[in-house]
Formats: C-alpha cells, sequence, structure tokens
C-alpha cells in the first residue's frame, strides 16, 4: 500500500514533535543538572565523599509526600569539611547564585521542608564522623554524629545500661532532624523536649564555617541552632545527655467519656513526682478502634479483645501511661501504679495494661511501620497537623474540634497531651504558647490516593483549614509545632515578638539566605527585616 507524501511529512512531524517531548521531559527530570551554570563549579569541589546529579529524585520527597522539588545535586558527605566545602562555595558564589543547600535527614519533613528546588540537598546518613561515643561517669551522655538516628543511639547506649532522656514517638529519624524542631514524646513534662537534654553541638553556619557551640562556648549560635528548623547552622554532631535505662516497662491505657476529666487527670499526673514516666493520650473519634492505627502495638494479655471498646458514634478519650523500672522493682511498681490508677477517673472497665521491654515500648511505632509497607500504606500522603494550644483554650478547642468539625471517623491517630513550659528553654528558637501548661494537639491522619471521601487528600486538608480558621478566628494563642507557613508575614505572626531576633540570628549566621530554604521563611539574598 502506498501512502501520499503528506502522510509521511506528518509522520516525520510527529517523530520531530515526540522526539522533541522526550528531550524536554528529559531535561525537566534532571532539572538542568547538567546544564545549570553552578553544574561545572560543584564538580571541582575536593570532597571526601561524592555529589550525584542523576539520581535525585529520592531528595525532592518526603514523609508528607505532598511536595517534589528537584535538587540539581545530592550531597553524599564522609566529613563534615565536606559539608563545610558546599556551603562555603555557596557562599562565596554571593547572591548572583541561585544555588541553596538543605540538610536531608531521614526525609520525615511533611511540607517539603528538606528539599531545595534547583540547590543542593546534603544526604545527611551519609556523614562518617567518629562513630558513636558513650561517656560514663556521674553526668553520662552520648557523641553522635547529626545524620545518626535515634534508634541507632538507643541500641549503642543500652549496651552500658544507659538512654538519652527524651524521645519522640518514632525514633527512625536523625539526631540533627529533630533538634533543628525540639523533638517531643511523653516524656516531654518531666525531662522537656529532646532540644533540653543537649549538652554541646557541632554546627556548620551559612557561611560555611565549623563552629562548636554549647551554653559556655558560642552561646547564641547553640540556642538559635536549637529549634531553628535549620535556619542557622546544619547540625553535624551533638552531644546528648543520657540517664540510667530501666529494663521494662508498665504500659496503659483507659478511656473518658468526659474531656474535662480526661485533661484534669492528665495535668494532676504531670504535675505529680514519680508517679509516671511517660504521658500521652489520643481522641477516639466515631468508629475507630482503640488499637485500629498505624501508631499502636499494644499487646495486651487481657482476652477480653480491645477491637469490643469502639466509641460507637461518641467521642472518646484514651489516657496513655508508661511506668519505667527493672526487675527487681516489678511488685514495688505494681502496687504504686495501682495506687496511682485508683485516683483517676477513668471508665473502669476500659483498663488495658501490658509489660514490654523498654526498647519495645520506644520502638513501637516501627512495628506499625513495617505492617503498614507490607500492605503499600505508609508511602502515601501525610497530611499532618501538629498544634501547641493553651491550657486555658483546651477546652474551646476541643469543643468545637472534636464537637463539630471531626465528626467522621479519623484516618489516624489524633494525639492531645500536656506540656510543661519551665521545661523548655525560652533561649531557642521554639515557639510556644506564653502559659506555664498547653497542649500538644497532634492530627497524624494519611490520606488515601484517589479517595474522595472523608480519608481523601482534600478532604483532609479541607479539614485542617477549617481547624486553623476557628484558633484563629477565637484567638487561641495557638502555635504550630513542625510549622508551614505560605509567606513571610504568617512567619512574623507565628514568632510574634520573636521575629525580630529571629531575623537578627539569621542575618549573622546565613546572611545570605542559603540554608533551609524549604522552609520558606527567607528568600535568597532577600533583605530580612
Amino acid at each position: 500500500m502506498r501512502y501520499p507524501p503528506i502522510y509521511f511529512l506528518k509522520q516525520m512531524n510527529m517523530l520531530i514533535i515526540e522526539g522533541f517531548m522526550v528531550l524536554l521531559v528529559s531535561c525537566l527530570t534532571i532539572r538542568t543538572n547538567l546544564c545549570s551554570p553552578n553544574t561545572p563549579s560543584l564538580k571541582t569541589l575536593p570532597l571526601h565523599g561524592h555529589f550525584d546529579f542523576h539520581e535525585v529524585h529520592h531528595a525532592a520527597r518526603d514523609f508528607g509526600n505532598r511536595y517534589q522539588f528537584l535538587p540539581v545535586a545530592v550531597l553524599h558527605p564522609k566529613t563534615v569539611s565536606d559539608i563545610a566545602t558546599i556551603v562555603k562555595h555557596v557562599w562565596e558564589l554571593g547572591p548572583g547564585s541561585e544555588l541553596t543547600v538543605s540538610a536531608r535527614g531521614h526525609g520525615h519533613s511533611l511540607q517539603g521542608q528538606s528539599q531545595a528546588h534547583r540547590g543542593v540537598v546534603i544526604n545527611m546518613e551519609s556523614l562518617k564522623g567518629p562513630q558513636i561515643q558513650i561517656h560514663t561517669g556521674s553526668s553520662p551522655y552520648v557523641d553522635a554524629s547529626g545524620g545518626e538516628l535515634w534508634i541507632n543511639i538507643l541500641h549503642e547506649s543500652l549496651k552500658y545500661g544507659l538512654a538519652p532522656k527524651s524521645w519522640t514517638d518514632y525514633l527512625h529519624l536523625t539526631i540533627g532532624g529533630t533538634l533543628s524542631n525540639a523533638g517531643i514524646s511523653g516524656q516531654a513534662f518531666r525531662h522537656g523536649p529532646q532540644i533540653s537534654n543537649v549538652h554541646q553541638l557541632e554546627v556548620v553556619t551559612g557561611k560555611g564555617e565549623v563552629v562548636n557551640c554549647s551554653e559556655e562556648q558560642n552561646e547564641d549560635l547553640f540556642h538559635s541552632v536549637l529549634g531553628g528548623l535549620g535556619q542557622f547552622g546544619i547540625i553535624t554532631r551533638a552531644r546528648i545527655l543520657l540517664e540510667a535505662a530501666p529494663a521494662r516497662v508498665k504500659w496503659i491505657r483507659v478511656l473518658y467519656s468526659d474531656f474535662t476529666a480526661f485533661t484534669q487527670d492528665q495535668e494532676h499526673l504531670m504535675s505529680a513526682e514519680n508517679k509516671f514516666d511517660y504521658i500521652e493520650g489520643f481522641v477516639i473519634i466515631n468508629r475507630t478502634g482503640l488499637l485500629n492505627n498505624w501508631r499502636s502495638s499494644f499487646n495486651s494479655k487481657d482476652p477480653v479483645q480491645a477491637s469490643q471498646f469502639k466509641s460507637d458514634g461518641k467521642t472518646l478519650f484514651c489516657l496513655e501511661l508508661a511506668k519505667y523500672f527493672n526487675l527487681d522493682k516489678t511488685d514495688l511498681i505494681t502496687e504504686e501504679v495501682d495506687n496511682s490508677l485508683s485516683q483517676l477517673s477513668y471508665i473502669r472497665s476500659t483498663l488495658f495494661v501490658s509489660e514490654v521491654a523498654y526498647i519495645d515500648f520506644l520502638d513501637r511505632v516501627h512495628v506499625a511501620e513495617i505492617k503498614l509497607r507490607s500492605k503499600d500504606l505508609w508511602d502515601v500522603p501525610h497530611p499532618w497537623l501538629n498544634l501547641l494550644i493553651p491550657k486555658s483554650k483546651i477546652h474551646t478547642f476541643a469543643k468545637e474540634v472534636f464537637g463539630n468539625i471531626l465528626t467522621e471517623t479519623s484516618n489516624g491517630p489524633v494525639l492531645i497531651y500536656p506540656a510543661n513550659r519551665s521545661r523548655w528553654d525560652s533561649r531557642t528558637s521554639v515557639v510556644i504558647p506564653e502559659e506555664d501548661i498547653f497542649y500538644l494537639v497532634a492530627f497524624l491522619t494519611s490520606a488515601v490516593p484517589s479517595s474522595t471521601g472523608t480519608d481523601g487528600l482534600e478532604h483532609i486538608l479541607t479539614q485542617n483549614k477549617r481547624i486553623l480558621a476557628f484558633c484563629e478566628t477565637a484567638k487561641l494563642g495557638v502555635k504550630q509545632y513542625l510549622p508551614h507557613y505560605a509567606t513571610q508575614d504568617e512567619w512574623k505572626a507565628h514568632f510574634g515578638p520573636r521575629w525580630e531576633d529571629f531575623a537578627q540570628r539569621k542575618s549573622a549566621y546565613d546572611p545570605l539566605a542559603i540554608l533551609a530554604p524549604g522552609q520558606r521563611i527567607f528568600q535568597k539574598a532577600i533583605p530580612f527585616s
């Protein structure tokens, strides 16, 4: 069969167009890595580690799984000097260069905070400094790389019968990542966040300078970096306080139908000396099963199935407690726990008690992670919302949010527990409510891909916006934890009277705004005031 000449012309045009599109997509995929004017200069830098200019897609994703900004390169450092070299290089390029630098730990940011669009992402887990070093004695501590995972710190320190005092609920995070935010969990009411338990830091500033800092040395940089959202320096090493580690944990959960009784008991327990070592709580909305969420790996020996304790259309509140002990104190601890529980106002038929190893308790979320990964339900969008709410406003918040906004089954846990302001250092960069006691309320929802129902991404985002709008309208004095804002004016409102100090610190330690562009607080080479 013969085709007219016009057919071949059309086919040729289509091939040209397809070839152009392939070339265009390819160029977009590598984000001009090979043609960027900055790429040749990066290739000439003397490093112990190496750059990757092609396999950069993993650095454009995070746990939030909503934002993807491709860098021009990923640095896999072996030494601190590698990190200092790249930051100093970008600093010396001056404001005319578009390059920025972001430190990426285990990639658990939620809104692209560890990404650097057309910049350089540093894979902190590649950092190979001195190994984890445990120092025993009357004031024990651990020295570790900023790219080290907390779970590895736990394993190593337990060899010496020691462990850090304060944790996050999930331990497969890097030290530098949590210290750049705060690092909070159910131990914070007693020991404060992780940033309140640090002796010393090694930091690479936005000028490429390697600086050791502590409360005695370079004090301002030390407090700036702690909770500083990566804006003032990259944490490359940290010295963290340790304490004697227990062997076992009494792990307890009880239910409440009355929010006032629930919060009163939480506040009573946090003020009581040596009652419990961990206090958290969560909200059970509609028919969400008590143990049916990714955060739980609670293994009750009670033959009564926990599934019978569903809220059946009501909103219930679960108080979660832990008491640490060693085997020679088992009987005494059991008696103390029973006595403490007798003073609480929970629903008596809902008591669940389990006894587990200390490491199993701390690493409880990882068990659920493995299960979810096996079902391809871990790498889904996580539009989380974390709020710090003053004690005086928590009932107003709960009435509206748990009564009117969150009326459907929650696709993920809703945490709620109190913290004590006196355990937080006001010199750090973290912003918290002004009251002595405030609550963390964390909506840890997971979105089901392609769903248009209550577990879909758009529904959850709309719900989050309604919650934030109510907080603003009702003037609750709420602060975001792991904050995310679209404009600098919103950031200024977040920091309030502390904004000027924050901006001055930025000007001192990262004047070109090279570091952590994914936080969207400052733009490179734009005045900060």
